[in-house]
């Protein structure tokens, strides 16, 4: 049975020793090596007892604070102070009151982008009793557990695990890099080997991998390959970049032409079409207006910020001057709609790791490359103040700014390929940019391209409405069949 441990304070600070602070072990039994990473403390007030600490996607009632640790022994320990990096306050802010805690060494700096994952040690949360944080002894805390990894998944007669290293990536890295995804095989796929197919490419949101191809039951007549778009820096989007590297030749120029090769698939443009939701949404919808002779379609939901003159409510356009963190009247800006501001999710997500989180994951994919090498930010986290130089580099990827631009050539070869869909109350505020593209288009007689479905947000668009009474996701198979039917050749 596991045990809860409880470290007793005495009240009113009779031992204390000033702010709080956390001696973190290594149980030597756990690891026989010393260890690197980033070390997170979890605090929460919470009355109801937890197995286990850690935050979601935004903040939440737990606090964290985090520190880099190098080489820590086995049997060896650290202090944390939470005052110097943490979140929503400094520890030592915290309400006094019976508290749970928890630590956890996080040694591939993955957490902010998939949470407490394979690797990662971890302590039992223990009940801290009368902890006054403003004037307390330290808090022991010891790393027993490792979290477990989950396997890699299998083969099944209709579901098949493709890893494929690229080239290109590979040459930019100067490391092999792989790329993969889940293929599905539709129903009869086997009984008839010579019949060839069409796909359908599907890329996931942040956070998000391959492995969702798992979960799926072949559905259609079309072969759905669900890409892999996570990375340590965050969600690289299926774009060149400066920092991730070339993403979107590398899937259109070695890794779609091999699956082509081993699933009997058609390889033509009217065959190849496009999803996603979130940045997947952004990621299709650029990969169709930067390909657009290579893919026959996409059907994006939900995109992350295609016009960077909302980006989740910021103008991060050129020009503007716009703070990062507070409306032009002063008033901080909200992000997560009605739940966090966008300082708050940026102080967050600092908290949690320096690269791999969403906001960090836009300047891994839009920015320039600094004089650190690493991606320079589009604004100062401490005062929110934009920078201009990065703006003006972030204009390569405004989507709507490029359609703009490029209309005379691009709008022909777009037509009928574009479909975007989102929900008017998206908790993002992504819906802002959607519609700012979709005005565009309609000036262009493009009515039929866009979609903002009332009362839906960014996690219930998929769910039956009037206009996709069996649901989003049907909806968007038999628009793309219709699709493949009638651009086929000979029809």
């Amino acid at each position: 049975m596991r045990v809860l441990l409880c470290f007793i304070l005495a009240a009113h600070g009779a031992f204390a020793g000033g702010p709080v602070r956390f001696r973190i072990t290594l149980d030597p039994s756990l690891w026989d090596q010393p260890v690197s990473g980033r070390m997170l403390v979890f605090l929460t007030n919470s009355q109801q007892h937890r197995e286990r600490l850690g935050t979601g996607f935004g903040p939440g009632d737990v606090w964290v604070a985090a520190m880099e640790v190098e080489r820590l022994a086995p049997g060896g320990s650290i202090v944390l102070d939470p005052d110097r990096k943490a979140f929503p306050r400094p520890f030592s802010e915290a309400p006094a009151g019976d508290h749970q805690a928890m630590a956890l060494l996080d040694p591939d700096h993955s957490y902010a982008r998939t949470r407490q994952n394979e690797g990662d040690l971890y302590s039992l949360v223990i009940a801290v009793k009368g902890l006054d944080p403003a004037s307390a002894e330290p808090v022991p805390l010891t790393l027993t557990r490792r979290t477990a990894g989950r396997p890699k998944p299998a083969d099944t007669a209709n579901v098949k695990l493709v890893e494929y290293t690229s080239d290109l990536l590979s040459a930019f890295w100067g490391r092999p890099i792989t790329m993969r995804a889940g293929v599905v095989l539709p129903p009869g796929y086997h009984e008839e080997p010579s019949r060839r197919y069409p796909a359908c490419y599907v890329v996931h949101g942040f956070g998000g991998n391959h492995l969702a191809a798992w979960r799926e039951k072949p559905r259609t007549a079309m072969v759905r390959v669900y890409l892999d778009g996570s990375f340590p820096s965050g969600h690289h989007e299926f774009a060149d970049s400066a920092n991730n590297g070339p993403w979107g030749r590398a899937l259109t120029e070695e890794f779609i032409p091999h699956l082509e090769k081993l699933f009997r698939l058609i390889a033509a443009p009217h065959a190849r079409f496009l999803t996603g939701h979130s940045s997947g949404g952004w990621s299709t919808l650029w990969l169709q207006v930067s390909y657009p002779e290579f893919f026959g379609g996409t059907w994006s939901t939900a995109p992350d910020p295609v016009d960077f003159r909302s980006f989740t409510g910021i103008d991060a356009t050129p020009g503007s001057t716009q703070n990062a963190y507070r409306t032009r009247d002063g008033k901080p800006l909200n992000l997560v709609r009605n739940r966090a501001s966008f300082e708050d999710f940026v102080r967050h997500e600092e908290v949690l790791g320096d690269y791999g989180g969403q906001i960090a994951s836009f300047e891994w994919v839009f920015s320039p490359r600094g004089e650190d090498g690493r991606p320079m930010r589009l604004f100062d986290r401490a005062t929110g103040e934009m920078n201009r130089d990065v703006q003006r580099a972030w204009m390569k990827y405004d989507i709507r700014g490029l359609v703009e631009a490029g209309w005379g050539t691009l709008g022909p070869k777009l037509l009928g390929k574009l479909r975007i869909i989102c929900g008017a109350e998206d908790t993002f505020h992504l819906e802002e940019a959607v519609a700012m593209m979709c005005d565009f288009l309609k000036s262009k007689g493009r009515e039929e391209v866009c979609e903002i479905v009332p009362g839906r947000d960014h996690g219930n668009l998929y769910d039956p409405y009037r206009s996709y009474p069996d649901g989003l996701a049907q909806r968007i198979d038999d628009e793309m069949r219709a699709r493949f039917e009638a651009a086929r050749p000979g029809r």
